[in-house]
């Protein structure tokens, strides 16, 4: 008896002294929902977590705890443009976490960085702390030179960079967590990590916060159906092609019976706002701008369909949308281009368009709103997909094994 005391006394104390440190650019916490899954995952399972976040709306306070998580948030004085924009933008950023990590380090401490792109420039923090036998954790949110290229549309001396530094990044980290099957095999083959220590652990939907309520009709502005969409304003999701695709529905096919609901904000939201004016179809159109979840299921739960715009590229055809498993987390079906990992998270709760054809996304769309039956059936089919595979507390038990590990494996000392 004695012994097993011992054994459970030396756990806890283990458990106590690994404590991570959790650094995210890209957005501000608790809302960046995949960041906040993984947090309070490991504050369950025994570890003391801190994050470092930016600052957003509804996000300003400088430090805060919620639910035993520490919370450290630094301002974004300007947002970027351009690629010297961005390289301002993460430069600030980069400047301001190190400055926060030294605060966390003397405050409560941490044994691991775990850093989530974008950018893949965390790894200089992970770098620096494991010259004092510090961990680093790479956690792959973003195959950021192809998203360079889907943005810019080209392949020069940026695109170069941005795949030296993700090389550099994965050979600093000590094990790796990908978001899918094909972020996995880009660790491996392209950042030349060992399969053993590449974890796969998907964006799961949390269905406690998915919750499945009354739809409100109020929402279809007076119409029979409405069309749902939740994600990013951005350049590279393909928007502009959707509002395409409501301009063929509602003109040359004559339906005026169908709503859009557009989640979401992003630099492109005031833009796309003036495009749907220009195609005369913004009386179809709403653009709710960012919003609580509340507004936010309002909307997907009145949906009769969802729809992924996203268009056909190198970064999109490998990448999980996560608003592809919220749709189907929702009971929804789905309407998207035809993408490798598009069909690996939908199968049957999904129809596909041509890649990049907003007139066949628009066909597909009419289609699935014309068959009751066929919605019906592809929406249980997503939900059970979601309940009994997709969902975060099917993801859980991946992240803690990457975990385990990171503690198991002896510290790699970072390359060029």
């Amino acid at each position: 008896m004695e012994s097993g005391q011992q054994l459970a006394k030396s756990t806890a104390a283990a458990l106590r002294r690994r404590r991570v440190l959790i650094i995210v650019e890209n957005l501000p916490c608790p809302f960046d929902r995949r960041v906040w899954q993984e947090a309070c995952t490991l504050r369950a399972a025994g570890y003391e977590v801190s994050i470092i976040c930016p600052k957003g709306k509804g996000y300003e306070r400088h430090f805060e705890e919620i639910d035993g998580i520490a919370i450290w948030r630094h301002p974004q004085p300007f947002e970027g443009d351009g690629p010297l924009g961005y390289a301002a933008e993460y430069a600030w950023a980069l400047l301001a976490e190190f400055v926060l990590s030294l605060k966390v380090l003397a405050t409560r401490g941490f044994d691991v960085i775990h850093a989530c792109n974008p950018p893949d420039t965390l790894f200089l923090i992970g770098g620096f702390y494991k010259l004092f036998g510090k961990k680093f954790l790479f956690d792959h949110h973003d195959i950021n030179p192809e998203l360079y290229e889907a943005k810019f549309r080209r392949r020069d001396v940026f695109y170069k960079l941005m795949l030296r530094l993700e090389r550099w990044t994965f050979r600093t980290a000590d094990v790796c967590v990908a978001t899918n099957e094909s972020y996995r095999r880009i660790a491996i083959e392209r950042g030349g990590r060992e399969p053993s220590k590449v974890f796969v652990v998907r964006s799961g939907p949390d269905l406690s916060r998915l919750r499945i309520l009354p739809p409100s009709p109020e929402l279809k502005n007076g119409r029979r159906y409405l069309v749902g969409y939740v994600g990013v304003m951005g350049r590279q999701e393909g928007i502009d092609g959707l509002l395409t695709a409501v301009h063929h529905i509602v003109y040359d096919l004559q339906r005026h019976d169908v709503q859009f609901g557009l989640v979401g904000g992003g630099t492109e939201l005031e833009a796309l706002r003036a495009r749907a004016r220009a195609l005369q179809i913004d009386p179809y159109v709403t653009f709710t701008g960012r919003v609580p979840d509340a507004t936010l299921l309002a909307m997907l739960n009145t949906a009769d369909v969802c729809v992924n715009p996203d268009v056909a590229n190198e970064m999109n055809d490998k990448s999980t949308m996560n608003k592809v498993m919220e749709y189907m987390a929702l009971g929804k079906p789905v309407v998207q281009y035809d993408l490798t990992e598009g069909r690996v998270s939908a199968q049957e709760a999904s129809l596909y368009a041509k890649p990049n054809d907003p007139i066949d996304l628009a066909r597909k769309i009419v289609l699935l709103l014309d068959d009751e039956a066929l919605r019906e059936r592809m929406g249980r089919l997503g939900r059970e997909r979601v309940q009994n595979v997709l969902s975060w507390e099917h993801e859980a038990p991946h992240l803690l094994a990457a975990y385990e590990a990171l503690f198991e494996a002896p510290a790699r000392r970072g390359g060029g």
